[in-house]
């Protein structure tokens, strides 16, 4: 073998391809899990997306060696793809530890089975996808997209069933930069996961045989051809529509850094008032007004350590800190209607309130935190001595329906609490186009993990797919202000303790995936799956 062989492409490739595709066992499991957990660099706040163009191959490979069992090899793939799916979800999801530690007397105990748990439910769907590809499974280059379109029907299912749990999809990869993240206003975050999984397992063809490939070098050139029209693509966009700003709105954020101990201890109210009373009227410009000059002041999801519809002297310090023309918008638990005390049930809302401390409006959240806010079969695992994180007894109640919010000397907004916002095509109410989102949140159960970049990566995507300018208040962090195309304006670090003065962005028209949804890519997936059929019946010709 001379140098030149030695160091080619196709022999190096295929030297990594073949102990991947001929493991078995405990090997297998252990390369797909460990390509799984490697390809968690690709997302928030890591962002190294290349690392797939080296894990995703893996998935190709382990699918190409799955031959083994009575069923064709699928029930060989889906323990690969659950594997694989294993690897990824307690790399990605581990910060959800954070939370069982914050009463760790009470909760502490449940952290294995949190951290562990949850990725051996989500990996289901990843085992779903590789069984999907095992089936449509031809050699040669059409298998890319036979895994891009499987895997992305597995993920849509993963963001939709049983709630939904979207997070970490594999098509948050292709959005940093922020060029690459404008195809999601084409079709969504589930076309970034077609087009995520087709580019970065392209290399996988460098190992074929000749038999199977005769230009194994072609799929890897078409993944770059697309990578470099979705960027050239998204930087043409960004060009032509720079960021506008709504006249005469001027927001302030209040990020209070507040301990999670705090939140929810009923004798610290004098304090935590104190702290976002002091902490919103924080100077940071000489010349401005009141507040900054704040014509809206934001405080993050379920501020208060008490019901703040039900404390009159709360409401008397709001009006007080309030100038004339002012408006706060805060999260609050919220008591039902006509409950008595002490409650048993609970909403976490959004408060709009006046200068005068009038309650102007409110929203309730509608979907909530499994295991945060409710439990699954609520009154067994309560009798059995089980709660939610949150320790509402019976646990939180849900609210009818997403809804536009008016507010005074502003345009209509679309409020959305905690991880609300990661569900795309799943936020916006039917014939209510609003002119911005606010998202409060509370990522302080989290830590200074990986947990609140995620987040807020998958709030910055929803803000491209609906053309809509997105504010972001957060506990703490990571709060920001956010333009219709995803460009940062202005925001918090995390963990920082501080005020975000900026203006409104205006809206844009609303992108194509705001008007078809799921439609754009069901068309995508027709066409790969068109294209597969097509293939498989020449192969059995």
């Amino acid at each position: 073998m001379t140098l030149t062989q030695s160091l080619s492409p196709t022999l190096t490739i295929t030297r990594l391809a073949h102990p991947v595709v001929l493991a078995s066992g405990w090997r297998r499991a252990g390369f797909a899990g460990l390509a799984g957990a490697v390809s968690v660099l690709a997302i928030a706040p890591f962002n190294a997306w290349p690392v797939l163009f080296l894990t995703f191959p893996v998935m190709v490979w382990l699918i190409d060696g799955a031959t083994a069992d009575r069923w064709g090899g699928t029930l060989t793939a889906a323990i690969a793809g659950y594997c694989y799916g294993f690897g990824y979800f307690v790399a990605g999801l581990y910060w959800i530890g954070y939370a069982f530690l914050v009463d760790a007397k009470t909760f502490g105990w449940l952290l294995p089975f949190a951290v562990i748990g949850l990725p051996l439910y989500l990996s289901i769907y990843t085992a779903l996808g590789f069984a999907l590809a095992r089936v449509l499974w031809v050699p040669g280059p059409v298998r890319i997209l036979t895994l891009a379109f499987s895997l992305a029907i597995a993920e849509w299912l993963r963001g939709h069933l049983l709630t939904g749990f979207p997070w970490n999809a594999f098509g948050y990869a292709l959005t940093e930069p922020l060029a690459l993240a404008q195809a999601s206003a084409l079709f969504g975050l589930w076309g970034l996961t077609f087009f995520a999984v087709a580019i970065f397992a392209s290399p996988a063809t460098f190992a074929d045989e000749p038999a199977d490939s005769r230009r194994p070098w072609l799929p890897f050139a078409l993944a770059v051809i697309a990578l470099v029209a979705l960027a050239a693509y998204g930087a043409a966009r960004l060009a032509i529509a720079p960021t506008e700003y709504v006249s005469g709105v001027r927001l302030r954020i209040m990020q209070p850094n507040l301990p999670q101990d705090e939140k929810f201890n009923y004798t610290a109210k004098q304090r935590v008032m104190r702290h976002y009373l002091t902490l919103s009227s924080r100077a940071t410009n000489p010349q401005s007004a009141d507040l900054g000059g704040a014509t809206h002041l934001i405080w993050p999801e379920a501020a208060f350590p008490f019901l703040l519809a039900r404390e009159p002297d709360a409401l008397a310090q709001i009006a007080e800190l309030l100038p004339a023309g002012t408006v706060l918008i805060t999260g609050a638990v919220r008591a039902p209607d006509n409950a008595p005390s002490p409650i048993t049930r609970a909403y976490n809302s959004i408060y709009v309130i006046d200068h005068d401390g009038t309650i102007l409006s409110i929203y309730d959240k509608v979907h909530l935190v499994p295991f945060g806010e409710f439990l699954p079969f609520q009154d067994f695992l309560e009798r059995l001595g089980l709660m939610q994180l949150t320790r509402v007894k019976g646990g939180f109640l849900s609210g009818d329906r997403h809804r536009t919010l008016s507010v005074p000397n502003a345009p209509r907004f679309l409020p959305l609490i905690c991880y609300e916002i990661v569900f795309p095509g799943d936020v916006m109410p039917r014939g209510e186009r609003p002119d911005w989102m606010l998202n409060l949140t509370n990522d302080g159960w989290f830590g200074t993990s990986t947990g609140p970049y995620q987040h807020l990566q998958q709030a910055r995507v929803r803000a491209i797919e609906e053309g809509l300018p997105l504010v972001r208040a957060a506990n703490t962090g990571v709060s920001a202000v956010i333009d219709p195309l995803g460009r940062v304006i202005r925001s918090l670090p995390l963990g920082a303790e501080a005020v975000l003065d900026a203006s409104l962005p205006r809206r844009i028209g609303p992108p194509l995936y705001a008007r078809v949804g799921d439609m754009s890519v069901g068309a995508i997936l027709a066409i790969a799956f068109a294209l597969i059929v097509w293939r498989r019946r020449i192969k059995a010709a």
